[in-house]
C-alpha cells in the first residue's frame, strides 16, 4: 500500500526501494560488463585511459546522484538537482559511447530512471534521444551491412518500455487521486459521524433535563411560592410545602446523576414501570392538579429501554400539564396488547391548537416570552426512536390527550 514519504526521497512503500534496488543493481551489473567487453574486445589502446576514467566518472556520478539528487515522489515534479544530475549523467554516457560503444547497454537504467521520474512530455523525448545513439552507435560498430535488428530492436525495446511506464505512471497518478478522495472521504464521514453523536448526546441530555430537572424545579418553585404565601397563615402548611420541596430536590439530583451516567431512570431502578407510574402519578397531586393512573391489561416483560422512555414520556407530559394545562385532574393510562404497549396522559386543561405547537397556549410552548418548546418534539423522538408513534389530541377548552404506542419488540439501538 501506498503511503506518505517521511523525506524526500525516503518511501515507506516497499515496492519502490525494491524497483531502485534492482534499477542500480542492474546498471551496476550493465556497467561492469560493458568495461569488462571494452577492455577485452572493443579498446584500441590510444583511449584506452581516457575510456576507463569515464566509467569510473559515468559510475560514480550515477550512485552520487541516487544519494544526493534523489528522486521526487510520485505525481510530484522533479527537483533542479534531480534534473541536472540526470543531464549529466546523459551527457558522460553519450560520451562514453564515443570512446567505448560496448556501454550502449548501460542506456537502460538511464531510460527507466527518465522515465520514471520525469513528467511524460520531458520523459518521451529522453527516451528519444538515448534510443538514437544506441542505434547510431550499433550502426557505427556495424561492418557487414545494415543489420535491420541493430535498429529495430532498440526501437522496439525502447518503444514498449516507454509505453509500459507511461502507463503505469498515468494508473499511478488516478491512484493516488482515488486515494486522495477515499482518504478525503473517510475523514469528512469521521467528522461527520462525529458531530451526530455530538448531536445524539445533546439531544438526550436536553430531553432527560426537560423531563427531570425542568420537571423538578418547576414544582419545587411553586412549592416555596405557595410555601411563601402560607408562612405567616399557616406554618404547617408552609413547612409541608418546604419538606415537599426538599424531596423533590433529591429526587431529581439522583435523576442528574442517573441520566449524566445513561443509567436508568431512579423510578424503575427497583420498581415495574406501572409502580413507576402510580409514583410518579402520587408525587404530582398536589396544588390543585389530582393526578390517577389506571392500568388495562396484564403486565408483562418489558424492555429497559420502553421503560425508561414512557416513564420520560409521562414525566414531560405531566410537566407541561401542571405548567401551561390550567388542569385540576389528569390520568396516566397504561394498556398493555399482545405486541404493542401503550401510555395515554389526559388532562381537563385549557387545550391548544395541535397544529400549532408553538403557540402560546400550547402545552409545550413558550411560557411568559421564555423559549421552551422542548416537550412534544423530545416526546415524539424517544417514541419514533423505539419504533413507536406519539399523538397528540386537544380541543380549545376540552382539555388535552397524548398518546404513545411502542411495540414491544423495539429495534436495535
Amino acid at each position: 500500500m501506498w503511503k506518505a514519504p517521511t523525506g524526500e526521497g525516503e518511501w515507506a512503500d516497499p515496492d519502490a526501494r525494491w524497483l531502485r534496488s534492482v534499477m542500480d543493481g542492474a546498471f551496476l551489473l550493465l556497467l561492469g560488463s560493458s568495461l569488462i567487453r571494452f577492455l577485452t574486445r572493443d579498446h584500441d589502446r590510444t583511449h584506452t585511459g581516457y575510456a576507463v576514467a569515464l566509467f569510473a566518472a559515468f559510475g560514480l556520478l550515477y550512485v552520487a546522484g541516487r544519494l544526493l539528487a534523489p528522486a521526487p515522489r510520485p505525481g510530484a515534479r522533479p527537483s533542479t538537482r534531480h534534473l541536472a544530475w540526470l543531464g549529466a549523467v546523459s551527457v558522460v554516457w553519450a560520451g562514453l559511447l564515443a570512446l567505448a560503444p560496448s556501454a550502449t547497454w548501460c542506456a537502460m537504467p538511464l531510460l527507466f530512471t527518465g522515465l520514471q521520474t520525469l513528467p511524460v512530455r520531458t520523459a518521451v523525448p529522453l527516451a528519444a534521444v538515448l534510443t538514437a545513439l544506441v542505434v547510431a552507435t550499433e550502426l557505427r560498430l556495424s561492418h557487414e551491412g545494415l543489420n535491420p535488428n541493430v535498429v529495430i530492436a532498440p526501437l522496439a525495446i525502447s518503444a514498449v518500455a516507454t509505453a509500459v511506464l507511461v502507463h503505469l505512471q498515468r494508473q499511478a497518478a488516478r491512484q493516488r487521486v482515488l486515494i486522495d478522495d477515499l482518504v478525503r472521504t473517510r475523514r469528512d464521514l469521521a467528522a461527520t459521524e462525529r458531530r451526530a453523536g455530538i448531536l445524539a448526546e445533546r439531544q438526550r441530555l436536553a430531553s432527560e433535563i426537560h423531563d427531570t430537572l425542568a420537571q423538578g424545579l418547576s414544582s419545587q418553585r411553586m412549592l416555596l411560592q405557595a410555601a411563601d404565601r402560607t408562612w405567616e397563615t399557616d406554618p404547617g402548611a408552609a413547612r409541608r410545602h418546604m419538606r415537599d420541596a426538599a424531596g423533590i430536590a433529591s429526587h431529581s439530583l439522583t435523576e442528574a446523576r442517573r441520566f449524566v451516567h445513561d443509567l436508568t431512570p431512579a423510578d424503575l431502578a427497583d420498581r415495574t414501570l406501572a409502580e413507576a407510574l402510580r409514583t410518579l402519578a402520587d408525587r404530582e397531586c398536589g396544588n390543585g392538579l389530582t393526578v390517577g393512573f389506571h392500568l388495562d391489561g396484564v403486565p408483562g416483560p418489558v424492555p429497559e429501554r420502553i421503560e425508561a422512555a414512557l416513564l420520560r414520556i409521562a414525566q414531560g407530559a405531566l410537566a407541561n400539564v401542571r405548567e401551561h394545562a390550567w388542569a385540576t385532574r389528569a390520568a396516566l393510562t397504561l394498556t398493555w396488547l399482545d405486541d404493542q404497549i401503550s401510555l395515554d396522559i389526559a388532562d381537563n386543561g385549557r387545550g391548544f391548537d395541535p397544529q400549532r405547537p408553538q403557540g402560546p397556549e400550547s402545552p409545550a410552548a413558550p411560557d411568559s416570552g421564555r423559549e421552551r418548546g422542548h416537550g412534544l418534539p423530545a416526546m415524539r423522538v424517544r417514541a419514533r426512536q423505539l419504533g413507536g408513534t406519539l399523538t397528540v389530541e386537544s380541543t380549545r377548552g376540552e382539555g388535552t390527550v397524548v398518546s404513545a404506542a411502542v411495540p414491544l419488540a423495539t429495534p436495535a439501538p
